[in-house]
């Protein structure tokens, strides 16, 4: 089965470095601003910005582009719809949270952004981990009750898009009739993720895709069984994804090199600021990413944070979320996809920093490997895809 490979749009904006390069930043950890005669200057998110990410996302052969939400991110949706006409084949994977809009009319969002882009939306379903978060959108549901309204949440969708009209009656949501106009096809593929005991049988039951972080093998494998397992209770078999960032080079030692001074550029008070904020997640998930690294402040190298063979959790020092990194030459780097991919992930969602320089990286290095490999088939697309076809 061949491996499908997503993109990331840093929608906080973009930058060289890894404090500000592309997703929330904790509020009070700084940003680099340019002008001392180094490359680090922030790249705002405007719509320009965005629309080089996509297009280059697009014409390299990516899948689609995942959207992140939250309050330090534009919003996903609108950004999204926005970028449909810059792009030819590109999907979005947008990410949204189930408690802070009614799932009838997230449905019909779902609806109409798949009949306008002509079936290119991914939905990224996020429960929220980060209490003083939800609060700021007003949710004040705890860490189960949250997970237990997304279940319900997801039932209302789907069941407005397949079974309208569609009656719900349940502990966070009463529906009376949900549907949207017109029928969905291909209906938009949900995408899931979530650590956390109260998370597994809601992935089971509506996950078409389990995205998981990049954590070291036997872990990811652990949480590959545990999903499949649960899901097969309930008579389904999802798909498994991974999310994490890529740093390749044309040899292992220029992409260290690379890991080392985006680690020197990092001030240790801008890592324990973060760690502070981080530490307070009731995200299981983003609990096991800090235990990569522990929370310190003082690394010398950057192979002190390699915590499995070309993994690398240096990211996770500032960064909320996705923290780790596949470090090394194109074929290392393939290499480490080939053996996540034997283990049952058939989908990577990637970033790099900054976001177009690093999917060129990726493009041009790794992709031929995976495509030698067997594992891009003929959904793989974009003129490097083109340009490798013609000299084969």
């Amino acid at each position: 089965m061949s491996i499908k490979l997503h993109w990331f749009l840093p929608t906080t904006g973009d930058s060289r470095g890894l404090v500000g390069g592309g997703h929330s930043v904790p509020q009070g950890v700084g940003l680099p601003t340019g002008g001392d005669g180094s490359a680090t200057a922030m790249r705002e998110a405007s719509i320009d910005y965005l629309a080089s990410v996509a297009r280059t996302a697009d014409q390299l052969g990516f899948e689609g582009v995942l959207t992140p939400t939250g309050t330090w991110c534009e919003d996903a949706w609108l950004v999204t719809a926005a970028l449909i006409r810059e792009t030819r084949r590109l999907k979005f994977l947008v990410a949204f949270r189930p408690g802070v809009t009614s799932p009838t009319l997230a449905a019909q969002m779902a609806a109409t952004f798949q009949r306008i882009s002509e079936g290119r939306l991914l939905l990224n379903v996020v429960t929220g981990g980060e209490p003083v978060e939800q609060r700021r959108f007003g949710d004040h549901l705890d860490h189960a009750q949250r997970y237990a309204r997304t279940d319900e949440f997801l039932s209302v969708v789907r069941g407005a898009w397949t079974q309208a009209p569609f009656d719900f009656a349940g502990e966070h949501y009463q529906v009376e009739g949900a549907q949207v106009r017109g029928e969905l096809d291909p209906l938009p593929q949900i995408y899931f993720g979530g650590s956390s005991a109260p998370a597994g049988p809601v992935a089971a039951r509506h996950a078409d895709v389990y995205l998981t972080w990049g954590e070291p093998p036997e872990q990811v494998a652990q949480k590959i069984a545990w999903i499949r397992e649960l899901a097969a209770a309930e008579g389904r078999r999802p798909r498994f994804g991974m999310r994490v960032h890529t740093l390749s080079r044309d040899s292992s030692e220029q992409a260290w090199q690379q890991a080392q001074w985006l680690l020197d550029g990092l001030d240790p008070r801008e890592i324990d600021k973060a760690q502070r904020v981080l530490a307070a997640s009731e995200s299981v998930g983003q609990q096991r990413m800090r235990a990569l690294h522990g929370g310190r402040s003082s690394y010398c190298s950057a192979h002190d944070l390699e915590i499995s063979p070309g993994l690398w959790a240096g990211v996770g020092l500032v960064r909320g979320g996705a923290g780790t990194a596949l470090v090394g030459s194109h074929q290392e780097v393939a290499d480490r996809i080939e053996d996540y991919h034997r283990l049952g992930i058939d989908e990577f969602v990637l970033s790099g920093y900054p976001h177009v320089e690093e999917a060129y990286w990726f493009a041009e290095g790794v992709m031929p490997l995976l495509r030698a490999k067997g594992l891009l088939g003929g959904a793989e697309r974009g003129w490097v895809a083109d340009a490798v076809s013609r000299t084969a």
